[in-house]
């Protein structure tokens, strides 16, 4: 695999000085700002200051009025509500937020997450036959439903009525639902079109407040579910998403909820959760269950009010999440052997991989491996319920949702993102569906999608890093999709004091020209071995030969001490 760097054009010379004078930065952090869109005071203090405050009305979502309204209506009836969500991160967090805050507003509320294997994905006939037999006269669907229109046309049948709260794309044709709440719905004027499913669900959370006369300060709790919705269903941290990330973080890292503690207790996490911690340790936890058991077992962890509740449901996920990592370990072993074996498909532009016995569970983790291995679109199959059934993921700048709609015609089912979808059709054409979809995606893909890019955002010396500059950069955070870590290139530069930690680390110092200063690295997986040592980076890190290098500027504290270090992302050598 073969890494380009491609910096982000810098701006106009006479832009970066007025955004450097107007908010008194030096020119690196102005040229960061106008890359990522702010271009004057005001912009930039929404950047750095985020407000709950500036929030979008709720009501402007379409069918916000109608959806208040049934709800309004099976309260003053006293109706019983189902709330439903799906069986991932987003769905479970989304199905614990409104039903934490419809608890406060009604007594007959309760959740249903579907069955992975059972059901599948979004609203089943299954659950929908249990809300009628179980006289739920309201079923509020969060993170799914928006192609559910057979399902949800039964629901009406059966005297069920549904609110659907949804994120992805809809279809041709809607459900027949009593309200839809999708902002990417083509006749949806909500500003802001990248929540996440739970963050539909706390916007609907907002309307009712507005309507029942409930402060808002009531939904800040809630905070900590959804920004861990945010950073685990890769939604864009910019606009409401940023202002409701950098709240949540808030919350989580100040009074978390018993089960969010016990998560952190369990991922052995500090004090300062971050997106990306929230990404690798806190959301693969959540996750575990749906993938491998049932997701209802992880809605009781996030609404548990006892944290010694908690801590045994956290470490009961914890055991669920280990076993998730050896199916995840094994399957991807067997994917990149498989991958490797099919000469003829070499050259493809995409992957498409079937095996009737891999687990379900973690194909979708097991496409993300695949890619970091052979760059380019992927999706792996397995067998549920007599069907082929899988997850696609993608390459940056390609889209695979419009990829896998072209082959539509031999799908049972599919949805999803730019950069992830779900898949179902008949065993019998997957052959002719791995032959379609490479057709395609090869029709539609351009080189530079198929090539691994680091993007930096701008060149610096080793005199420019300093804590004052640090510290405004980390006021940037929450980084994420949208709003990625600033990557900065420092050029002609040698490394000393060169060590290999844990057999697989690199740690140095490196040295610039004309510069006094001086700065750690650390270099992770780059400790490469191989016959010829010399020719290895760990070599020629140890021979002084100057080199370029992109990394992000990190803060290290031991012993109460703190200093800046360079996480490496990669080294190109003269």
């Amino acid at each position: 695999m073969m890494y380009v760097w491609k910096s982000v054009p810098e701006a106009d010379e006479a832009d970066i000085a007025n955004l450097r004078e107007l908010i008194n930065v030096n020119s690196i952090l102005a040229n960061i700002l106008l890359q990522r869109g702010i271009s004057d005071f005001e912009e930039a203090k929404e950047f750095f200051r985020p407000d709950l405050k500036t929030l979008h009305d709720p009501f402007l979502m379409k069918d916000m009025d109608l959806a208040v309204k049934r709800i309004q209506e099976a309260i003053s009836k006293d109706e019983k509500i189902l709330i439903y969500g799906d069986y991932d991160v987003d769905g479970t967090t989304a199905v614990a937020l409104l039903y934490s805050f419809l608890k406060t507003i009604h007594s007959k509320i309760d959740y249903y997450i579907p069955d992975r294997y059972q059901e599948g994905y979004g609203i089943s006939e299954k659950g929908v036959r249990y809300a009628a037999e179980e006289g739920f006269g309201l079923v509020i669907a969060l993170d799914c439903g928006i192609k559910a229109v057979e399902n949800v046309a039964l629901a009406k049948e059966l005297s069920v009525d549904f609110i659907i709260c949804d994120h992805h794309t809809p279809g041709e044709e809607l459900p027949p639902a009593i309200a839809i709440l999708d902002a990417k719905r083509k006749d949806c004027n909500y500003p802001y079109k990248e929540l996440s499913g739970c963050g539909v669900g706390f916007k609907l959370a907002q309307a009712l407040c507005q309507k029942f006369d409930i402060s808002e300060d009531v939904l800040y709790p809630l905070l900590d579910l959804l920004v861990v919705s945010i950073a685990a269903d890769i939604v864009p941290i910019t606009g409401e998403n940023r202002t409701l990330a950098y709240f949540g973080l808030k919350q989580i890292n100040s009074s978390p909820r018993p089960g969010m503690q016990a998560l952190i207790m369990a991922g052995k996490l500090g004090n300062d959760i971050t997106i990306s911690d929230i990404v690798f340790k806190i959301g693969p936890r959540i996750n575990a269950s749906g993938r491998l058991e049932h997701a209802g077992a992880s809605v009781e962890l996030l609404i548990s009010d006892n944290f010694q509740e908690a801590d045994e449901l956290a470490k009961a996920v914890d055991v669920v999440n280990s076993t998730r990592r050896n199916f995840d370990e094994n399957i991807t072993r067997e994917a990149l052997e498989m991958i490797a074996s099919r000469e003829e498909e070499r050259d493809w532009n995409s992957t498409v991989l079937f095996k009737n016995d891999w687990h379900k569970g973690v194909i979708g983790i097991v496409a993300s491996r695949c890619i970091e291995q052979y760059y380019r679109p992927t999706i792996i199959l397995t067998e549920s319920n007599g069907k082929a059934t899988g997850s696609a993921r993608s390459v940056v700048g390609f889209n695979i949702y419009k990829a896998i709609a072209e082959c539509s015609d031999l799908l049972e089912q599919f949805g999803g993102h730019k950069y992830a979808a779900g898949l179902t059709l008949p065993i019998e054409k997957v052959p002719e569906f791995q032959e379609r979809f490479e057709e395609v995606v090869k029709d539609r893909i351009k080189e530079k999608h198929l090539t691994p890019v680091i993007e930096f955002d701008d060149e610096i010396s080793l005199g420019e890093i300093n804590p004052k500059f640090y510290s405004i950069l980390k006021q940037m955070a929450p980084f994420g999709p949208g709003n990625p870590e600033p990557i900065f290139m420092l050029k002609n530069v040698h490394a000393e004091n060169v060590s290999v930690l844990k057999e697989k680390h690199v740690r140095f110092t490196v040295h610039q020209e004309d510069q006094d200063e001086t700065l750690v690295c650390l270099a992770f997986g780059l400790a490469d071995t191989a016959k010829d040592p010399d020719r290895t980076t760990l070599g020629f890190l140890q021979s002084k030969i100057r080199f370029n290098m992109v990394g992000e500027i990190r803060e290290n504290v031991f012993r109460g001490n703190s200093s800046l270090q360079v996480y490496v992302k990669d080294i190109k050598f003269d």
